[in-house]
């Protein structure tokens, strides 16, 4: 029986933190910008392969080998990209820079880049979300200021959406302590148009973060994935105003499932906008109504979470001087990997018990399944194999 690798080693390993020259900072983005990598993919191809150069080199041979044949991001369509973040005075940050926001960097699957512009360092500081109905009420809209001006007094940096109401009262009222608007087009995309003034006050004083090209205008399902950015930047979610259908309760979800804090404020009971913030207070989460009160449950956190990224080395000192090979991996092991994968999420540590392989030949024919578009992604290491109709 051959010897296999310790189940925790099949954790994602941490991306190296490095210097990009523009050539890698090009690589980095054809390689995000090509078929079937997501963060996961990247993750695992920038750790195989020692860089976004060698990766992609990789990827058709890579791609092949799971079955298919992928395209690869033309050079200048991604020139096109960071020309046009360019003229915008946005910046893009992998998660192998220095700069990307730290907290983010360890939520689970996370963006591989993001846009960014305005006062970066806002992304290095301790920070917490408040998020809450776009149809506010008054009184919603003043625990809002209330909270947000509070933390922002206090030293925290507020995270929130962009949206209507509640998100859009939080960021007015820390312009001057410091806010992150996380938008869910791209960072130059006006939504909803009512806030233009106050996205553009963002962008000099504040900061606004989008995983999007710029000019890319969101569609629904950018909503929830904008929601993730939210939490996985803060401490804590703070939920204001809420129905019990919304994508406020979807960002507190969301929170939980990151490990983050979630926070709620009462409402009254025969208010709708309270159904949301009422349900988490019963399934949970910490009852707020003041800035101290969120200030006395992160108080550990906060002094003990360091949010400086280490200081940056050369690109060239954490690359490897030439590429390692992948294993070779017999069709039979692929097969078996295959066979022991259906529809239902597995773990990767479950999926190697149960083919017997190692982490290392394991991660490799996930890379090559994933590159196919054979394999789906769940997070939490969990992967299944998608319906033959849904390969296309």
């Amino acid at each position: 029986m051959p010897k296999r690798d310790s189940p925790d080693l099949f954790t994602p390993a941490p991306l190296p933190v490095a210097v990009l020259d523009p050539v890698q900072r090009l690589a980095c983005l054809r390689l995000i910008r090509s078929d079937n990598v997501g963060p996961v993919t990247f993750r695992e191809l920038i750790n195989h392969y020692g860089g976004a150069v060698q990766a992609l080199e990789a990827l058709p041979e890579l791609a092949r080998r799971g079955g298919r044949t992928i395209r690869i991001c033309p050079a200048d369509r991604a020139e096109r990209e960071l020309d046009a973040a360019a003229k915008i005075g946005a910046q893009i940050v992998f998660t192998i820079e220095p700069g990307y926001p730290a907290l983010l960097a360890h939520i689970d699957a996370p963006p591989p880049a993001v846009y960014i512009m305005g006062r970066v360092e806002l992304l290095s500081r301790p920070a917490i979300a408040i998020v809450g109905s776009r149809q506010a009420s008054a009184a919603g809209m003043t625990m809002a200021r209330r909270f947000a001006t509070g933390l922002g007094q206090r030293g925290l940096v507020t995270v929130s959406g962009l949206a209507r109401g509640i998100d859009a009262t939080v960021h007015e009222a820390s312009l001057a302590t410091g806010t992150i608007a996380v938008v869910a087009g791209g960072i130059d995309f006006i939504y909803p148009p009512e806030n233009a003034r106050l996205q553009s006050a963002i962008a000099e004083t504040g900061c606004l973060a989008s995983e999007m090209p710029p000019g890319f205008e969101p569609r629904a399902k950018d909503f929830p994935r904008r929601n993730r950015l939210v939490s996985g930047m803060s401490h804590g979610v703070v939920v204001i105003e809420a129905a019990h259908r919304s994508g406020t309760l979807s960002t507190a979800r969301i929170a939980a499932e990151q490990g983050r804090e979630v926070f709620a404020v009462p409402g009254h009971p025969l208010d709708p906008r309270a159904e949301g913030t009422n349900y988490l207070l019963k399934s949970g989460a910490t009852l707020v109504t003041t800035a101290e009160d969120v200030l006395d449950v992160l108080a550990p956190v906060l002094a003990g979470t360091a949010l400086v990224m280490e200081p940056a080395t050369a690109f060239k000192d954490v690359v490897p001087s030439a590429p390692r090979p992948p294993p070779l991996i017999g069709g039979s092991d692929r097969d078996r990997v295959v066979l022991a994968m259906g529809p239902n999420p597995i773990q990767v540590d479950d999926l190697a018990r149960a083919t017997d392989l190692g982490a290392r030949e394991l991660r490799v024919i996930l890379m090559e399944l994933d590159l196919a578009g054979r394999i789906e992604r769940h997070g939490q290491s969990l992967v299944s194999l998608k319906p033959a109709a849904a390969m296309g």
